[in-house]
């Protein structure tokens, strides 16, 4: 388990002309998007980003995360663990027009500055990588809302619950 911390801002291409390699933790508290997501401010982030070069010369960044965070199960409203776990390879570019002639294998990272955020980055792949709905087992889901569930009202054996069309067929009787 990685233990530094994550640096916040790089300067991706000189870290990519170098071949840098930058790994560390996060807490989701730090990621305020993708913790608004969540049932909890727990949680713990790993990142590796590998910089390099590819063939055709051009700066890239190799990404992988894992996360342990807390959801909310959609079905019963009670919080459940997640792990997400993901990887993606960025070109790095300066424009949009450079980024529509990236092969379709890299996904564009438009770098206006010298430095940029990692954590943003981090975050983004994360948001990206949340299932769009979170459902415990179903046995689970019913085990917790049985808790919740009003006991059934218990019938004598004798009693029979009123017909409503026992009216009608009166009406028709007495015509």
């Amino acid at each position: 388990m990685l233990t530094e911390p994550l640096p916040n801002t790089l300067d991706v291409r000189k870290a990519a002309a170098r071949g840098a390699n930058v790994s560390g933790t996060l807490g989701a508290v730090k990621l305020p998007r993708f913790q608004a997501l969540l049932a909890d401010e727990s949680g713990a982030i790993d990142a590796y980003l590998a910089f390099s070069r590819d063939e055709e010369d051009r700066a890239v960044i190799a990404l992988k995360f894992e996360a342990d965070v807390s959801v909310e199960c959609q079905r019963c409203l009670q919080s459940m663990p997640l792990h997400l776990a993901g990887e993606n390879t960025l070109a790095i570019v300066w424009t949009d027009e450079q980024a529509r002639h990236l092969p379709r294998h890299l996904e564009p990272l438009i770098v206006t500055g010298e430095g940029y955020n990692l954590w943003e980055l981090v975050e983004e792949e994360l948001m990206l990588a949340l299932p769009a709905f979170s459902y415990h087992d179903t046995e689970d889901c019913l085990q917790i809302l049985s808790e919740y569930a009003e006991p059934a009202p218990e019938q004598e054996k004798g009693d029979k619950k009123p017909n409503p069309f026992d009216v009608l067929a009166q009406l028709k009787q007495d015509t």
